[in-house]
């Protein structure tokens, strides 16, 4: 019988070693955050992580000043935690802070080189983001994409020219573990999402080496219309229930 659900959220990121790369899903919001896992992560020995996604850190300061309609309530949390425990050697993302929000103190990974921290910040334009994930998942080693010709990102980077225009040569980002929020979930490890939340976290889904599934609620099997399931279960490894 196949059953991916798992105790806690500490067990299912036991295995996290030093130097993995995780992929983060959410967006950058509250809602879309995996924040069981983050949290989970915090408490692992791992050293040396490479996180990947959107905007992973920004912190619980950025979410309260963007928050104008909704409350960010006390359960949340993302790669900040694993910021301030010192376990992130780099981050490859799109966003790494706001300067449209004014916080009372630095953004925090501007507080962890400030503090001198070693952290490699690999900045990635959002859609290329997404498509060197959603690469990694179908198996295409790379691919070309417009995105950053002739900005400070093509410096030192393989480029081609297509129909009179240059490309920027991606490589697929090979992960090893990717953590993601969903709404619901069964033990097959079938998702459904809610709201803006199923951009990163579908696109996370599957393409690491192991996807570890947070969710609102774990349902029975075939409790799910087969039509609104987004992510199918081959594409999740374990599933546990988002703690509050």
């Amino acid at each position: 019988m196949i059953n991916k659900i798992v105790g806690s959220a500490r067990e299912a990121l036991a295995d996290v070693f030093d130097g993995a790369v995780i992929l983060c899903g959410g967006f950058g919001c509250v809602g879309g955050m995996p924040a069981t896992l983050f949290r989970a992560l915090a408490e692992v020995p791992a050293r040396n992580l490479t996180l990947v996604g959107n905007a992973p850190v920004l912190g619980v300061r950025a979410q309260k000043a963007a928050a104008r309609t909704m409350q960010v309530p006390d359960w949340f949390a993302d790669g900040e935690l694993l910021l301030k425990n010192g376990q992130v050697s780099k981050l490859i993302v799109s966003v790494p802070a706001m300067a449209i929000y004014r916080l009372e103190e630095p953004f925090p990974i501007v507080k962890a080189l400030q503090a001198g921290q070693d952290i490699e910040v690999e900045l990635v334009p959002q859609g290329t983001l997404a498509a060197r994930m959603k690469a990694a998942r179908a198996g295409i080693p790379a691919f070309y994409a417009r995105p950053g010709t002739g900005t400070f990102l093509q410096k030192g980077r393989e480029v081609r020219r297509f129909d009179g225009k240059d490309y920027l040569l991606e490589e697929a980002i090979r992960a090893d573990f990717g953590i993601i929020w969903a709404h619901k979930g069964d033990r097959h490890g079938n998702l459904v999402y809610r709201g803006t939340s199923r951009s990163f976290n579908a696109t996370v889904a599957g393409a690491a080496r192991v996807t570890v599934a947070e969710v609102d609620e774990i349902v029975e099997l075939g409790a799910i219309d087969p039509e609104a399931v987004a992510t199918p279960g081959i594409w999740v490894d374990r599933i546990v229930r988002r703690a509050v």
